[in-house]
């Protein structure tokens, strides 16, 4: 809603003033093409009826043109302190849930129970029902006594350090107003996700806002020294960080790390830089602990079930992609055909892998659309921020510098990570791109 309000009034002053407010630029022309190839391989889809709904998810783009089109450097920077302090927030409550806990371990489960129907065992924690956290055994039977005979549910469930949604449970004719199971403790051994509904859209997520503030940061102890700005921003880059680690996201933690070493060693001088990197070192450690006492046993040397699962399901995506290798599958076909094309599990999901996804979607010429686009953003953020540097430009210097470290780390983490395909990454995405337009072109005022 946010967004369509800022676009009305975008299109209110652009035929108020007979100008968009936005010039054109080499990205255009890649944006452009990729829409257009995303249209054809809709229509050309094995399930067009699906793929071509697909499309409007599209609309993300607009947030990139939206963003150039309204924003000034005064009004980027304020948005990203929100984030910054927004990320900060839900990184301290993923703290608090921590301690607090989550739902229900299951200690057993009657024979008649409904909750066999999605393949629950004992020692899953039952967490969230048609999206309604549960923290008691009270609480589980009265969500399901709340619903009609027949009604269809979705439950969230933690096995292993994985968190799993399940649509196979309905509701019981002869239900008793009780849910066949037994459990007292609380989970507290699982991948934060804040406030958001993942603990992948989270990571994902914070691992921008992140860099942001380190760049922010850094920009200040480059220029200014060790002021507040700097020791304000750095906190909150060690709680968003300390937010990150603790979803465990193997992944976004390994890109995170990039990120950050390239925002460090472009900003700081002499031994400033291998303290840094030394300082890496102890969030590794961290992010170790962590992910073996969250995930699965074996989570570190990545021969965990999921690890496992991945690379089947990646094995399987790479040779279907030979078959349809022009214009792809068809977005989101594969939600009907899952088991057909040979993927494993019950459970439909995705390559995990931005660059896989789309060209098993779209086909190969997509792929080097978005390979191409990418390379682009990136080489114009770092030629950016180093003509902010050279003006002692701090803030964009600082934001332009955060923006290099959240792409690094966004490209890297997208190599075994759908994270486009998350409908609030992509459009931070889309934001960050466009705002970095605005701060590296200097504008100040609207129009």
């Amino acid at each position: 809603m946010g967004v369509a309000l800022a676009g009305i009034g975008w299109v209110c002053r652009s035929l108020a003033t007979r100008n968009l407010g936005v010039s054109r630029t080499k990205f255009d022309l890649i944006i452009l093409l990729s829409l257009i190839w995303t249209t054809l391989s809709s229509l050309l889809s094995i399930e067009p009826s699906i793929s071509l709904l697909k499309v409007q998810a599209s609309w993300c783009v607009f947030i990139f043109y939206l963003s150039r089109a309204i924003a000034t450097k005064k009004t980027v920077l304020v948005l990203a302190t929100i984030m910054i302090v927004s990320a900060s927030v839900g990184s301290l409550f993923s703290v608090y849930d921590l301690i607090r806990g989550r739902g229900v371990v299951i200690e057993s489960i009657a024979g008649d129970s409904p909750f066999r129907q999605i393949d629950l065992r004992p020692g899953d924690t039952v967490w969230r029902i048609d999206g309604r956290r549960v923290y008691s055994m009270d609480e589980i039977d009265e969500v399901l006594g709340s619903k009609p005979p027949g009604t269809k549910l979705s439950v969230g469930i933690i096995a292993h350090g994985e968190h799993v949604e399940r649509s196979g449970l309905t509701v019981p004719s002869q239900l008793s107003g009780k849910a066949g199971l037994t459990g007292e403790l609380r989970n507290h051994r699982f991948r934060a996700s804040g406030w958001t509904r993942h603990y992948e859209t989270f990571a994902e997520l914070l691992q921008i806002i992140a860099q942001l503030a380190l760049g922010l940061s850094l920009a200040h102890l480059r220029n200014h020294g060790a002021n507040k700005f700097f020791k304000i921003a750095l906190i909150a880059t060690v709680i968003i960080t300390t937010g990150i680690t603790l979803t465990a996201m193997r992944t976004v933690i390994v890109a995170f790390m990039c990120g950050a070493t390239l925002v460090a060693w472009l900003s700081l001088r002499g031994v400033l830089k291998i303290a840094f990197t030394f300082a890496l070192f102890f969030l590794l450690a961290f992010a170790a602990v962590v992910i073996s006492e969250t995930r699965a046993d074996q989570a570190l040397a990545l021969s965990d079930p999921s690890s496992t699962l991945r690379s089947e399901i990646a094995a399987v995506g790479v040779r279907r992609i030979l078959i349809h290798p022009v214009f792809g599958h068809g977005m989101d076909a594969m939600k009907r055909h899952w088991t057909e094309w040979g993927f494993p599990g019950r459970d439909i999901l995705h390559l995990h892998s931005t660059p896989l996804q789309l060209a098993f979607d779209r086909g190969l010429p997509m792929l080097v659309l978005w390979l191409w686009l990418m390379v682009s953003f990136w080489l114009q953020a770092f030629r950016a921020q180093t003509q902010a540097r050279d003006l002692s430009d701090t803030h964009a210097y600082g934001f332009l510098l955060g923006t290099l470290g959240a792409l690094t780390g966004f490209l890297l983490s997208s190599l075994v990570n759908y994270n486009y395909g998350d409908a609030e990454v992509a459009m931070l995405f889309w934001w960050l791109m466009g705002a970095s337009m605005v701060m590296a072109e200097g504008k100040r005022e609207v129009g």
